[in-house]
């Protein structure tokens, strides 16, 4: 039998730890229930923003329950990205007439509407949010058979959804204000201040300074013993790569990525790098079954979840939020997580890699490359300075 039919993406777990509860969803199908219960549950305020909403099943069910929401008397709110979601607005009219808002982040047809807001959040009441990769579409929500997107969302309850409610409304105040500066979001990324507890909210953004998204994830690189990723993309900048390496010399980094995407320039562009990491010792997989969409790190015992991806994109424009937390218990759990997407996973070694890199692979791992790394980072930070 083969892998993808096979394969099931597993069961919700909970997790207890630093004061907060957690729930992993890495099923479809229980993440959209999770969410439209989210909704449901909702008694004084319901916050959402996505990168995109698409016009299908999964986001008319979730907008409905938002205009139910509404009708009941709930503080209702969406946000989404002008540059991601390609949706006409007539879609959320029934939104604002059941009296909520809705908001395009960043619509304005300017050289900014090239910088993406990536982020995924839905806040019930200011006590309980649902964070991860996943927009609101069926390929999100779909089985690996049906060649969904294999990634995860987690609820979340405790004391860092104060701080994601209020990240919410700063971004959500932005997005209303009709002349407002793109200099205002970079001064909300620049002074957001996740504190130094064992549960932080990170955020990512455009900024001239590296992000405290940016610049904790590779503090923890350059102190870790141990590495576990898995990422849709991976294109990180050298210094990142420069990290991995040198943990991957004390044989402790193991990374898994995408083999098959919707967008193949992601894929060349991670293969591109493969050479210069299994010289170090990293141990590198690829997921088989279906479109690999998760953003997950366990750096030693830090535990990174949310909306990033590892490029240089995620990693230094766009707008992005990661949950960190520090707590033994849970980076074994969502190691033994791993361990089962890597027992989907095809492993590179360094004679498959070299079997692999023909000349005409090698040309369209650099184009991917140069696409997704130069091109594309370079194109965007030279028209937002």
């Amino acid at each position: 039998m083969e892998i993808a039919e096979q394969f099931q993406d597993g069961e919700p777990f909970d997790v207890r730890a630093q004061g907060h509860d957690f729930t992993f969803y890495p099923s479809g199908k229980d993440r959209l229930a999770a969410l439209l219960e989210l909704i449901a549950s909702a008694r004084a305020s319901i916050h959402l923003f996505y990168y995109f909403v698409a016009d299908d099943d999964s986001g008319r069910q979730v907008r409905d329950a938002l205009v139910e929401a509404a009708r009941r008397g709930v503080e209702t709110r969406l946000v989404v990205d002008g540059f991601g979601t390609h949706t006409r607005q007539i879609f959320f009219q029934p939104i604002i007439d059941a009296g909520g808002r809705f908001a395009m982040f960043n619509a304005r047809r300017t050289v900014r509407y090239l910088i993406r807001n990536h982020q995924k959040m839905a806040i019930a009441d200011g006590e309980r949010a649902m964070i991860g990769g996943l927009n609101v579409a069926g390929p999100y929500f779909a089985p690996p058979t049906e060649n969904g997107w294999h990634d995860l969302g987690v609820m979340v309850a405790g004391p860092v959804v104060k701080d994601l409610a209020r990240w919410f409304a700063g971004l959500a105040r932005w997005a209303d204000e009709p002349h407002a500066k793109f200099l205002g979001v970079r001064r909300m990324v620049r002074q957001w201040n996740p504190g130094n507890g064992p549960v932080r909210l990170l955020v990512g953004g455009p900024t001239r300074v590296p992000s405290n998204w940016s610049r904790t994830v590779r503090r923890d690189l350059a102190q870790a013993s141990r590495l576990d990723l898995v990422m849709a993309y991976f294109s990180p900048p050298r210094s990142f790569r420069r990290l991995i390496g040198r943990i991957g010399k004390c044989g402790n980094a193991r990374i898994i990525m995408a083999a098959k995407s919707d967008n193949t320039a992601t894929i060349g562009a991670a293969r591109a790098l493969y050479g210069s990491l299994l010289r170090a010792g990293v141990k590198i997989m690829e997921f088989q079954p279906c479109k690999l969409h998760k953003k997950l790190l366990v750096i030693d015992d830090n535990v990174y979840v949310g909306s990033a991806n590892f490029d240089m994109r995620s990693i230094r424009l766009n707008l992005e939020l990661m949950l960190r937390v520090e707590d033994p218990g849970l980076a074994e759990t969502m190691r033994a997580h791993i361990d089962m997407i890597a027992a989907a996973s095809e492993e590179i070694t360094p004679a498959l890699h070299l079997k692999r890199a023909t000349i005409f692979s090698r040309l369209r791992w650099r184009l991917g490359l140069f696409l997704v790394n130069v091109l594309d980072y370079t194109v965007t930070r030279r028209l937002n300075p």
